[in-house]
């Protein structure tokens, strides 16, 4: 846990609900960043979309769940279930892909990019969740936040009754550039396109190497810049 810091609205990139850290502080081992996207990642260092709800569903900090959840990746494995995904499949000598390792291996996080599920923290119906893209986070949540406190005013009575409202100091945990680098090098795969090419290549069953036209006016498989736009989940400037 960083030290304490007085709280200054300059300083705000991010106010996020409080707790977690504290859980996360104390976890094993620090591990490298992946700057490879070939490289394995550890599916024991999942820790679940519940984990990552808890801070980035607020309007306040972007609300980056709310943005996945109406994206692409929150329906990948839905999305398997359609009569063109089946259709697909059946070319392959596969009866379900919705239960298939062989299309859940890029479809569902849960797989960790093999043919078998390798983490019971994320559910293979979530499909393709936050830490497909920024990785296994157990190592690097710690990392990305700094504890401040806001003094509060002695509670009334009825506050002092209600455990949850009796602290006289109200402890939040905010994201800065400086933690977001220590969180880099615990295991945070940041930019996170890093992680693209790790399922959009020319191993799926439905790549095409024209479907797009690069800013170059270059025919590609898959162009980053246009299928960015479709996920960008940034944090808001501190106002």
């Amino acid at each position: 846990m960083a030290n304490m810091v007085p709280f200054t609205w300059e300083r705000l990139t991010a106010v996020v609900c409080a707790g977690y850290v504290a859980v996360w502080a104390a976890v094993g081992t620090v591990s490298a960043a992946d700057q490879n996207p070939a490289a394995v990642r550890d599916p024991a260092k999942y820790i679940g979309l519940t984990v990552c709800n808890t801070c980035h569903k607020t309007a306040k900090v972007g609300n980056q769940v709310g943005k996945w959840q109406t994206g692409p990746h929150s329906r990948s494995f839905e999305v398997l279930g359609t009569p063109e995904a089946k259709a697909v499949a059946a070319k392959l000598g596969i009866a379900d892909p919705q239960a298939s390792g062989k299309c859940l291996k890029c479809h569902s996080t849960a797989y960790n990019w093999t043919e078998q599920i390798q983490t019971t923290m994320i559910k293979p119906e979530e499909g393709v969740v936050c830490e497909s893209c920024h990785g296994p986070a157990q190592n690097y949540v710690p990392k990305t936040t700094q504890e401040l406190t806001l003094e509060k005013p002695s509670p009334g009575f009825v506050e002092f009754l209600n455990p949850f409202t009796r602290s006289a100091k109200a402890c939040y945990n905010i994201i800065t550039m400086e933690d977001r680098q220590k969180a880099i090098r615990a295991g945070l795969v940041y930019p996170a396109f890093k992680s693209c090419t790790r399922c959009h290549n020319d191993q799926s069953p439905t790549w095409k190497p024209d479907r797009y036209v690069s800013k170059e006016g270059k025919h590609v498989g898959f162009d980053l810049r246009q299928n960015f736009v479709k996920i960008a989940h940034p944090m808001p400037l501190p106002k």
